[in-house]
């Protein structure tokens, strides 16, 4: 809208006819004024409903009965009782409206420069007003310009946390899908493999232990083949105690019904008789040749 220029906003003077004219429309007013002053004066301040006076402008009735009513209402010791108060309001506002129903418009000057003057004057004045308010709709525009920009952001940002937020839940939904199907497999492989691995550093010392300590038995030197002879000659085939122990606890493990092991040629005497003896072997009841590992629990 463009802005109204300042030397518009000038009224322009009145020709010396117009302002004659326009102060005998100002002495005609102030004669209805006096006439109101005289209607008012002949009510005795009893507020009795208005009568129209023949003769009497139409204009000039509705402003008295406007007058009476705000006299009315401002009054409030007039009506004691609140629903009075309203059927008088409602009465004095009805006679009000057909007085305005029975009124014609009229131009307020037939001067076409009276009227030229007071139309510059309303439209300058109804120009100010759209300024003002197209001045606080873009103000208010603006604000909201701003505002819808912040809630664009802050959702875009939600949108983004939301989304990292999807992403984060599918991936740990599907490590969490991964880890029941393999992780106990995987758990239960690695300590099988540390048990293996923690048997064979046993065994390893075991058979250090028993190797150092209880080997097996060899052939005696040449000054010993007289003795040699006369004792029967040793199996080349027998094994070591700490195979023997193997045996047995392999046994143990694969057949718990049936633990018992078949002594043959292998098992030198000495080792089982020391096994039997230090309660590390146990003799079957009713075969002599069988022995289990003892049970230590």
């Amino acid at each position: 809208m463009a802005e109204v220029k300042p030397h518009c906003q000038e009224a322009p003077e009145l020709s010396q006819a117009a302002l004659s004219e326009l102060l005998e429309q100002c002495e005609d007013q102030f004669a209805l004024l006096e006439k109101v002053n005289s209607c008012f004066n002949l009510t005795n301040h009893t507020h009795p409903p208005f009568r129209l006076i023949k003769g009497t402008n139409c204009r000039l009735c509705v402003f008295v009965l406007q007058l009476q009513n705000e006299i009315i209402l401002c009054e409030p010791d007039f009506c004691e009782n609140p629903q009075e108060q309203s059927v008088n309001r409602l009465i004095a506002t009805e006679a009000e409206l057909k007085q305005w129903l029975t009124v014609e418009p009229t131009l307020l000057s037939a001067n076409s420069e009276v009227l030229l003057q007071a139309g510059k004057e309303e439209m300058l004045k109804l120009c100010s007003e759209l300024e003002m308010v197209v001045s606080c709709c873009e103000t208010k525009k603006a604000k909201l310009r701003e505002t819808k920009e912040l809630e664009q952001k802050w959702l875009e940002e939600k949108k983004q946390v939301l989304l990292a937020a999807c992403d984060h839940v599918e991936r740990l939904q599907m490590e969490k899908n991964v880890l029941s199907e393999h992780s106990i497999l995987q758990d239960t492989k690695e300590k099988l493999q540390k048990m293996k691995d923690y048997q064979e550093r046993l065994m390893e010392c075991l058979g250090n232990i028993l190797g150092k300590h209880l080997p097996l038995p060899q052939n005696n030197s040449i000054s010993n083949k007289k003795k040699k002879n006369i004792e029967q000659e040793l199996n080349a085939d027998l094994i070591s105690l700490n195979e023997i122990l193997e045996v047995l606890m392999n046994k143990v493990l694969m057949c718990p019904h049936d633990p018992y092991v078949t002594i043959d040629d292998t098992f030198w005497p000495p080792y089982v008789e020391m096994l039997l003896r230090y309660g590390i072997a146990v003799r079957h009841q009713e075969n002599n040749f069988k022995i289990r590992l003892e049970t230590f629990f």
